[in-house]
């Protein structure tokens, strides 16, 4: 039902299901968090998706590269370049590989910004880490 709600950003209904699981003593796990994060993203809830992320650690819970990638794309939605990179730049310390996904949704939020520079560094930095471009990096760079 998380899923259902996440392919149309349904979050509200998402996190309700989120908070009724433990009744059913069924209990959410990265791949739950990371549908609700997602459907915070389409939703635009970058504020949501960050706390999402958060309360995963506190539940000893380690977020998923697609969990960390559609928060940094909620916080592109949201105009939070900053918070972008930082999430981008915690990656590694989570043992979450950044993807091309991670970059792109970086560059995105840089670009959106109008943080040119950035957007550029970033796809540069991505052939280093051994992330291959895409048509969707140099557009977003551009």
């Amino acid at each position: 039902a998380i899923s259902a709600c996440e392919k149309v950003g349904r979050w509200k209904q998402a996190l309700l299901i989120l908070r009724t699981m433990p009744q059913s003593r069924i209990f959410p796990n990265a791949v739950s968090f990371g549908a609700i994060i997602s459907a915070c993203e389409k939703g635009g809830e970058w504020e949501m998706a960050l706390c999402l992320l958060e309360s995963m650690t506190g539940l000893s819970l380690s977020p998923a590269v697609v969990a960390c990638n559609a928060a940094i794309s909620a916080c592109e939605k949201g105009g939070k370049w900053d918070l972008a990179l930082v999430l981008l730049s915690q990656m590694p310390g989570l043992r979450l590989t950044r993807d091309e996904i991670s970059y792109n949704a970086a560059i995105s939020a840089c670009e959106a910004g109008g943080q040119w520079r950035i957007a550029a560094a970033l796809l540069f930095e991505m052939p280093v880490k051994r992330v291959i471009c895409n048509v969707i990096s140099y557009n977003a760079a551009i």
